[in-house]
């Protein structure tokens, strides 16, 4: 654009001095000779504005050029002042942010498979480096420490309470209870021989061996009997199991006692040196697992990454509510994190723009817009051709009245 702007004025130049040479024999020349004369005046004019803004024309020191350069400390305070008062005030945040549904756009992002395919693909790659330069003892005694530490701070009596509630009222408990009557009443059957002998060594020595055998059969009898009994979930004994067990999840979740019971009892627990033991031990296992894994199933790996982005995404997508809650958290977290460093990132703004090495701010600068600047010294020279060929026009028209 540059070479066109200064060949337009090389066109105007030359047209200028043809003209002129013909106006001798052709009186309609003039009116050619004075739109190339005006047209120069407009390029070389154009051309000195546009350089001023960027450097000195020819180098001479003129007032008033190389505006950009000189001014590149208030332009970054400007520019500073500008993005703070305009881009980070609270209202206006409040308003552009609200606008932002940044969980609606991550549910569509994790939806989509394949940005899901290239993270596992990308895990697949960094997973196995990470894994190998990671020293393997001091990993696992991190992950056994990390495990102690969150063991410690998860209240006992309360996440019993929750376990307990939860088994008992999808009826594990009593699946449980069910199975130890049966292995009870099997237990019972298969000891026979050894309850009729302990009654009969109990026994005295006066009373019959058939006396003995007769009574032993009945305490086994009336065992049975009443296992048997106790299979119905209308048995009372079953009934009060009920509400000791119910009692025992309100206790564990509300009862100071308790609690302090329960803490009690989980140190003494972490503690010991066998469990610490075995907490190591199973991190190993677990560094150990991880380690084999990320070698020999990298494409298991980049299916799991793919379908958990997927449900996350789903699930994002199909709870709104949740939608809602966290666009709420991160706006307020935006705004709590930027409006009191506003001032700041105006400072680093304005200071960023000071530091530019001047040339290459001229340089990206005039790769910007310099285009655009172009078609104002083009603009220049066939305005200011048209207008010197009106002035001129109207001139004549004046002489020759």
């Amino acid at each position: 654009m540059r070479f066109i702007a200064t060949m337009l004025l090389v066109l105007m130049t030359a047209v200028f001095v043809v003209a002129s040479a013909a106006t001798k024999h052709y009186p309609w020349a003039a009116y050619v000779r004075a739109f190339a004369e005006a047209g120069m005046v407009g390029a070389c004019a154009d051309w000195f504005a546009v350089v001023s803004l960027f450097r000195r024309p020819f180098g001479l020191p003129i007032p008033h050029t190389a505006i950009i350069p000189r001014n590149k400390q208030r332009i970054g305070d400007a520019l500073g002042r500008f993005i703070t008062n305009n881009f980070l005030s609270r209202s206006i945040m409040a308003e552009r942010l609200d606008r932002v549904d940044v969980m609606r756009w991550s549910a569509g992002w994790l939806r989509d498979r394949r940005h899901g395919k290239k993270v596992g693909r990308q895990l697949r790659v960094i997973l196995p480096k990470i894994v190998n330069v990671l020293p393997k003892e001091q990993a696992v005694d991190l992950f056994a420490q990390i495990s102690c530490v969150g063991l410690e701070a998860i209240p006992a009596a309360p996440v019993a309470s929750k376990v307990l509630a939860i088994l008992w009222a999808q009826g594990e408990t009593q699946l449980l209870i069910d199975r130890a009557i049966v292995l009870a009443q099997a237990s019972l059957l298969k000891r026979q021989g050894l309850i009729r002998q302990k009654i009969a060594e109990k026994s005295s020595r006066l009373v019959p061996k058939w006396v003995d055998g007769k009574l032993a059969d009945n305490v086994i009898d009336g065992l049975l009997a009443t296992f048997e009994d106790m299979r119905s979930p209308k048995h009372p004994w079953r009934a009060d199991l009920r509400v000791a067990v119910e009692k025992l999840i309100s206790r564990l979740a509300d009862d100071p006692a308790f609690y302090e019971r329960g803490e009690q009892i989980k140190f003494d627990i972490l503690k010991n040196r066998l469990v610490r033991d075995q907490i190591h031990r199973l991190c190993q296992d677990f560094e150990s697992t991880i380690a084999s894994g990320v070698a020999t199933r990298p494409t298991a790996i980049t299916t799991s990454v793919e379908l958990a982005f997927a449900a996350i995404g789903q699930w994002l997508d199909e709870n709104e509510a949740i939608q809602t809650q966290i666009n709420l958290v991160l706006r307020r977290a935006a705004v709590q994190l930027l409006l009191p460093r506003r001032a700041a990132i105006g400072e680093f703004i304005s200071q960023v723009v000071s530091d530019w090495d001047t040339s290459t701010l001229i340089d990206k600068l005039e790769l910007q817009i310099g285009k655009d600047l172009q078609y104002i010294r083009i603009n220049g020279t066939l305005v200011g051709g048209a207008a010197g060929l009106v002035i001129f026009s109207v001139s004549r028209w004046f002489g020759s009245n």
